[in-house]
């Protein structure tokens, strides 16, 4: 089945003068009425929860022999880890729903008439208000725990841990700026497209396990999520509604045989989670077997998020980015907390470590949902509120947030680079300000609206698409 009324998640990209474009003079399409799929909905909630506990559960405090503290990975020394990476990692089927999203709200937004560059910079400013709040309020806990003598070993381990997360925001940044570009591919030759991405992505590791040489696999940090985002494009057309159950059935077998064989023959290692550094094209088999996963679940999946789940699954996705960029702080705060409790703590992995993580897991989720209900009220309105006027190109906002996530990733367990990285945030919004026209980025409550079934999302994609030179 095919869609329309696109929605609302995605972005755009101008220059602080308004660009000329060729005249249109078809009357411009009317935006369709507001609409949600509620099965990536549905989907997209259970992957976030599915990320909270994963990183919760990874999560080992204790004492060493002197008494200090001690803040680890406890998977690390888990050997049944690996085995849980392939049910825990769900980031390509993220990066596809990305792709889904990005595409629906860009047509739309294209066919009102913003710019690509508006559009760009609607979405910087949806995914950097979040991040922001969460950047300051690192800053300010680690400093607290300078200031109180928390020796700086803890502080580093402590810092390292919540920015590990942000590589995620970093590549979600650039490849929603790509989407305007990558949309306008995708019209002309969408399997072309996809199979030149693909067929990059298995070079670099080609080359890489070759040479040894894992710098390399740096360059699949584009070309795996950005393939993985043009199969959400796909997914948005409505590609793969057309395929029956079977058909999907098999190419799930298909990717997980082909997964297989890449672990047995140590092209990519059995843990799921060593394959995100750098990026390897088994994540891309991954995302293909995900996604013929929810095609097939997807109308239980509607059922389900249109009946007593809607409310929670609702709420999930109206605070998507900031429960992404807040949990890991809370994590390790409630984390450091337990060295306060009295009495001895549980050796990490022992038995009566494991017998305590439901205990553990519900107040991870507990917690986090408490602060993100404060915190995302807050962050809604300064989303909604409109931006002020902007003065400089578009990349340079991309660039300025880039720069922010990437000091606070790298340069985690440094306490000052979160307070230069939170410093930077409002520079980067103050750059992704409008120009002329609105995107409806702004104007959605949600972080992300799509099209439910039955309509042809195509009716709103046939305007011309701004060559790279106007549009950038």
């Amino acid at each position: 089945m095919r869609r329309d009324g696109p929605g609302r998640d995605a972005v755009g990209m101008a220059l602080p003068t308004p660009l000329s474009t060729p005249a249109d003079t078809s009357p411009p399409a009317r935006p369709g009425p507001s609409t949600r799929d509620s099965s990536v909905d549905a989907a997209r909630a259970v992957l976030l929860i599915v990320v909270v506990l994963l990183h919760a559960i990874m999560v080992g405090v204790g004492r060493d022999a002197a008494g200090a503290p001690v803040l680890e990975n406890a998977m690390e020394h888990w050997a049944g880890f690996p085995v849980l990476t392939w049910f825990a990692q769900v980031m390509p089927l993220f990066f596809i729903f990305g792709g889904f999203a990005g595409f629906t709200q860009w047509t739309r937004d294209r066919a009102r008439g913003t710019s690509a560059g508006d559009y760009v910079a609607a979405r910087v400013r949806r995914l950097l208000v979040p991040a922001g709040g969460a950047l300051t309020a690192v800053a300010v806990f680690l400093s607290i725990l300078v200031v109180t003598g928390v020796p700086a070993e803890v502080v580093a381990v402590a810092g390292y841990r919540i920015g590990q997360p942000l590589w995620f925001l970093a590549v979600y940044l650039g490849a929603s700026a790509l989407v305007p570009v990558l949309v306008r591919a995708h019209e002309r030759a969408p399997w072309t497209t996809i199979g030149l991405l693909a067929l990059a992505a298995v070079t670099v590791d080609v080359v890489r396990s070759a040479t040894g040489v894992t710098a390399i696999g740096a360059l699949n940090l584009a070309f795996v999520w950005l393939l993985l985002q043009q199969l959400g494009f796909a997914l948005a057309e409505g590609r793969f509604d057309r395929l029956r159950a079977r058909y999907l059935l098999g190419a799930l077998g298909a990717a997980l045989a082909a997964l297989a064989v890449s672990m047995l023959t140590g092209f990519s290692p059995v843990n799921l989670l060593a394959a995100l550094n750098p990026p390897m094209s088994s994540l891309v088999l991954l995302g293909i077997a995900q996604l013929a996963l929810f095609q097939l679940l997807r109308p239980a999946l509607r059922r389900h998020a249109n009946g007593r789940a809607q409310p929670a699954i609702g709420w999930i996705n109206a605070r998507a980015m900031t429960i992404y960029s807040w949990h890991m702080l809370v994590v390790v705060a409630l984390a450091g907390a337990l060295l306060l409790v009295p009495g001895e703590l549980a050796e990490p992995l022992s038995a009566a470590w494991w017998e305590s993580r439901p205990l553990w897991l519900a107040l991870v989720v507990l917690t986090v949902g408490t602060v993100v209900g404060v915190v995302g009220g807050a962050e809604a309105r300064r989303v909604r509120s409109r931006a002020a006027q902007r003065f400089v190109p578009v990349p340079v906002a991309v660039l300025v947030a880039l720069t922010a996530v990437l000091l606070a990733l790298l340069a985690g367990s440094h306490p000052a680079a979160w307070v230069v990285a939170a410093a930077l945030i409002p520079v980067a919004l103050a750059s992704a300000g409008h120009s002329s026209k609105r995107s409806t980025a702004d104007e959605a409550p949600h972080l992300s609206r799509y099209a439910e079934p039955g309509h042809n999302i195509r009716t709103e994609i046939s305007r011309p698409v701004l060559s790279f030179r106007s549009a950038y």
